[in-house]
């Protein structure tokens, strides 16, 4: 670790680099492992400029520390968001109450109860594919598993999904240039709009769902607004759909390439549930980000209020100085108290769905499709900010 004594100079310090770029497989974990050898800090001046914290203890400080370090941010590339995700960016009181009615939706024993839809969904969407030898992984099994599950909770009708893919890939993996802007922007409308309308739905005929449950909670003492169910409905819909669909394309990524792991999984399926940890922690794929509130310093690098902090998840998960031989998975490791939910009092609500549909997909994958490779006539890349395959064309033996 840098130490004030050998701390670099500012110039060493300062970088110009687009983490939100499409690279070539394993750039954006390669690239902060370089960073984190050379400072736990720096300042990048690329797009608006902001800091990027990127060991563990560095991350962890800020993430425990909510009344320095604003969560009304999701990302350091936009630092006046017209938009607020909730319960995602809120701070203080009014984070904690939606927490707290929200939270006995996804405990463990309300999740446990979605065991048999999450195992039937899983097996049909392996079927789909299993005669047919070769699959684009992401777009035929990592996309469409989870998000019939999201689709259920939100008490949508599942031949929605194709139409909630689309917009899904056009607000999260867009092109930079005008017409993607434009193409993710006409999506979020067009996701806000059908929100706007469930809402409306579930009032005047309320389901067993999310959306409807919601209906009845209260902030402050006063019912919420449709306001405030719509941004709750657009942070369930962006964490939905492509979280638990990017760490699977990691994890099959791994195992495609690493046969000895995969052997394993096929023959102790009891070492799934310890393997999903240590993919987690591997390839922890979400960058957060905070606003400072007050000035302050974070292993001696100042930041002033109102700066921009970036927090690569996998840079913490990564740091030999937090795990021994950090940057090879060990998909044996334990103990592994990773934070690759993030930590402190927005740590991922949705963590127990995600373990479980994560592990549930391993198991029915391995049952149907135990041998399985990397089309090796495909090059691929990988998108910042939340760090996920674009495709993974795998093959294997019918």
């Amino acid at each position: 670790m840098t130490t004030a004594d050998s701390r670099p100079s500012q110039a060493e310090t300062t970088l110009n680099y687009d983490y939100t770029a499409t690279q070539p497989v394993g750039t954006h974990f390669a690239t902060y492992d370089h960073l984190r050898s050379q400072s736990p800090w720096y300042r990048n001046e690329f797009g608006p400029g902001f800091w990027e914290v990127v060991n563990h203890e560095g991350i962890l400080q800020v993430l425990q520390d909510p009344e320095t370090f604003s969560s009304s941010v999701v990302t350091a590339m936009d630092p006046d968001p017209q938009y607020k995700w909730i319960p995602e960016m809120l701070d203080g009181d009014e984070h904690r109450q939606w927490r707290r009615q929200l939270g006995p939706l996804f405990a463990p024993k309300a999740i446990e109860r979605l065991d048999d839809t999450v195992r039937s969904r899983a097996i049909e969407c392996v079927d789909a594919v299993a005669d047919k030898g070769r699959c684009d992984f992401i777009a035929d099994f990592a996309a469409r598993f989870p998000s019939t599950i999201f689709l259920q909770m939100m008490g949508l009708p599942a031949d929605e999904l194709d139409q909630f893919l689309a917009w899904e890939n056009a607000i999260m993996h867009s092109t930079p240039d005008p017409a993607g802007r434009d193409s993710a922007a006409n999506a979020m409308g067009a996701v806000m709009g059908r929100f706007a309308s469930v809402i409306a739905e579930r009032r005047a005929e309320p389901r067993d769902d999310i959306v409807s449950k919601a209906l009845h909670y209260e902030i402050e003492g006063r019912p919420v607004s449709d306001a405030d169910l719509l941004s709750f409905c657009l942070l369930m819909f962006m964490a939905g759909l492509d979280t638990v669909t990017a760490t699977l394309g990691w994890i099959f990524w791994h195992l495609a390439d690493h046969p000895a792991d995969r052997q394993r999984i096929v023959d102790a399926p009891d070492t799934i549930s310890t393997a999903v940890e240590e993919f987690l922690r591997g390839y922890a794929i979400v960058t957060s980000a905070r606003r400072v509130t007050t000035d302050t310093t974070v292993q001696g690098c100042p930041m002033k209020a109102g700066d921009m902090v970036n927090l690569p998840l996998h840079a913490a998960t990564r740091d030999d100085a937090a795990f021994v031989d950090a940057t090879s998975v060990d998909i044996a490791r334990t103990p592994n108290n990773h934070i690759a939910f993030g930590a402190g009092p927005h740590r991922c609500l949705g963590s127990h769905l995600a373990r479980r549909e994560l592990r549930i997909a391993l198991e029915e994958w391995h049952r149907r499709i135990p041998t399985y490779r990397l089309d090796p006539n495909v090059a691929l890349y990988e998108t910042g900010g939340q760090v996920g395959l674009q495709s993974l064309p795998l093959r294997w033996e019918t």
